[in-house]
């Protein structure tokens, strides 16, 4: 019997402490770490080998974090991205997350955080442990294939993020039932802060890519969440 080949990690941060700490830690936890210190060999690393997980420091010394994960998105890579960052800024989380990054964890770290946040991440694109279970949902012409991990509006592609399609499939799961933001926080994200306004910025991305009149299949319930509904 073939034993599965654990999830690879690419720590990148340009803080020789830094990179040594988490390496450590998530090659304990069973992962395999590569390291880059700075955009450029990040970039040429995933080259080499894409990585299932990317942990990207924003303050780098040529590319900064933002930039390299714009790269990556426009190479058609979707690998979840973690950004390691000591800014706290909305505009800064906001940026990041336009930009195809997935979640953020705000330096100083808990190396605890850090391993729950990369476990959620590759849960939610498939590279865990316990692959998805492969269910296809239908609402009006939207479809969704968690086994391929694959949307299509009536018979068109929608490329989402892997943040995006989790969040998708969680309203598509609960089709006609109204989710408040903490409970789309906790089952997407894991956590939940609901005055960082994630998810509102993450039900607009999704309503910008399904596009047209898909949109309202995304009802806003006033002072309460989300519901998805077909008619």
């Amino acid at each position: 019997m073939t034993t599965p080949a654990c999830p690879c990690l690419l720590v990148v941060d340009d803080e020789p402490g830094i990179r040594a700490m988490l390496t450590m830690a998530l090659e304990f936890l069973g992962f395999e770490v590569k390291c880059a210190a700075t955009g450029r060999q990040a970039l040429q690393s995933v080259t080499r080998r894409a990585p299932d997980l990317v942990l990207l420091d924003v303050n780098l010394p040529d590319l900064d974090g933002f930039e390299v994960c714009r790269l990556l998105r426009e190479r058609g890579l979707a690998m979840p991205v973690l950004f390691l960052t000591a800014r706290t800024e909305l505009d800064d989380r906001v940026r990041g997350l336009d930009l195809g990054g997935d979640d953020f964890v705000t330096k100083p770290f808990e190396l605890k955080e850090v391993a729950a946040r990369v476990r959620a991440l590759l849960r939610r694109s498939g590279g865990g442990e316990q692959p998805a279970v492969r269910t296809r949902f239908t609402v009006g012409d939207v479809r969704l294939d968690a086994d391929t991990h694959q949307v299509w509006a009536a018979d068109t592609p929608v490329h989402l993020t892997s943040t995006e399609f989790a969040l998708l499939r969680y309203l598509m799961e609960n089709s006609g039932r109204v989710l408040t933001r903490a409970q789309i926080q906790e089952r997407v994200w894991n956590h939940r802060d609901e005055n960082s306004g994630l998810v509102d910025t993450y039900i607009y991305y999704l309503r910008r890519k399904l596009g047209g009149r898909r949109q309202a299949l995304i009802r806003t319930v006033r002072g309460v969440g989300y519901q998805l509904c077909a008619d």
